[in-house]
């Protein structure tokens, strides 16, 4: 399990849901599974994944869909938002400057990772970990740009369409 890429992606969103969800010990509040359980699905070399009544748990306390996503990408979909064609003031220039911050931030984790000219595992991590970050900034700027070319959203905020 430890050589399937598809592992390494779940593990990754299995880290950042913990981290959006309050750290260790929260998640083991909410979902009444030990620490020591927790720490271990937050463990990159650990093979333990949470269970689905996990899963839901947490994504639906911190509103972010984050292994379900990464479960529907591994088998070619993509899921959609029902609120996103509420949203009418997303600022396009707000939503850039993100993306432009967290490639910036994965830009220099690569840099770090490759100065010796060799990336070790946990370099590997550092770099999926600031990839993760961007990638979900890009869907956003992707989803405000879509917006914006619809007609129903501003192109700076305090401005009009």
């Amino acid at each position: 399990m430890l050589k399937n890429a598809w592992f390494y992606r779940i593990k990754a969103a299995q880290r950042d849901l913990i981290n959006l969800s309050g750290g260790i010990e929260r998640v083991a509040e909410i979902t009444s599974i030990s620490k020591s359980h927790v720490g271990r699905w937050n463990n990159a070399q650990d093979t333990d994944l949470m269970p689905i009544n996990a899963v839901l748990m947490l994504e639906e306390n911190c509103g972010v869909a984050l292994i379900t996503s990464v479960m529907a990408e591994l088998n070619g979909r993509r899921l959609s938002d029902e609120t996103e064609h509420g949203q009418r003031n997303a600022d396009v220039l707000s939503a850039y400057a993100e993306t432009v911050r967290h490639a910036g931030e994965v830009m220099s984790a690569g840099a770090l990772a490759l100065a010796d000219g060799t990336v070790t595992p946990a370099e590997a991590l550092n770099v999926d970990r600031a990839v993760s970050v961007l990638e979900r900034g890009l869907s956003d700027l992707r989803r405000t740009l879509a917006h914006v070319r619809a007609g129903d959203l501003k192109i700076v905020a305090g401005e009009g369409k």
